[in-house]
C-alpha cells in the first residue's frame, strides 16, 4: 500500500511504486484525507484477518478511521516542520470489520529488520532477483564485488531497479 498520495499526487506516487506489481506485490493507492483507495483496501480486508504495519506516522491509524468510521483511533497531524506523520498508537489493537474480517493497528516503528534469516538467504526474498542467482559465475557470490555476478549485471543493465538492489544490501548487512 501506498498511503498519503494526495502529498505527491496520484501520477507521482504511481511512477514511484508502479514497478512492484511486475514483481507480484498488489500496490493499493491510498489517502484517508482524500478517501482514494479506502473502498479499494476495506474489499481487500474483508473476510480476511489482516493487519496495517509500517513506520510510525504513515497514517495507518488514519486509515482504519476512514475504512471503518466511528472507529474514533487517535491521528496526529502531518509535522509543517518535518512534513511527515506523527506518532500516536501505543498499542496493538484488532478492530472487527462491519461486513466481516479483522484488521489490526499496530504501532509504528523506527526501523526493520528480519529475524531468523541467515544473509546468504535474503536474495530469496526478492523474486527479481532470485531466479538470477543461479546464472553467477560463483555458487558463494555475496553479489557486491564478484565478477561474473548475474544479479551486478542485471543492476547495470537496469533488469533489476537500483532501489531494489540498495534494499536488498541493507537488508542483507542488517543479517551479518
Amino acid at each position: 500500500m501506498a498511503n498519503k498520495v494526495e502529498l505527491i499526487g496520484l501520477e507521482a506516487a504511481q511512477k514511484i511504486f508502479g514497478f512492484y506489481p511486475a514483481l507480484g506485490y498488489k500496490v493499493i493507492y491510498t489517502s484517508a484525507k482524500e478517501l482514494i483507495g479506502v473502498d479499494e483496501l476495506k474489499r481487500d480486508f474483508a473476510r480476511k484477518l489482516s493487519a496495517l504495519a509500517g513506520p510510525s506516522g504513515v497514517g495507518k491509524s488514519s486509515l482504519m478511521n476512514a475504512i471503518q468510521p466511528g472507529l474514533g483511533l487517535a491521528v496526529g497531524e502531518v509535522s509543517a516542520f518535518m512534513k511527515k506523520g506523527t506518532h500516536t498508537t501505543n498499542f496493538r489493537q484488532l478492530h472487527p470489520l462491519i461486513g466481516g474480517g479483522w484488521v489490526a493497528d499496530a504501532p509504528g516503528w523506527k526501523s526493520l529488520a528480519l529475524w531468523d534469516t541467515e544473509p546468504e538467504e535474503m536474495d530469496a526474498y526478492f523474486p527479481e532477483l532470485a531466479p538470477l542467482v543461479e546464472n553467477c559465475q560463483f555458487s558463494d557470490c555475496s553479489h557486491t564485488h564478484e565478477p561474473g555476478c548475474a544479479v551486478l549485471a542485471a543492476v547495470k543493465s537496469g533488469t533489476v531497479r537500483q532501489e531494489r538492489y540498495d534494499s536488498y544490501l541493507r537488508l542483507k548487512a542488517g543479517q551479518e
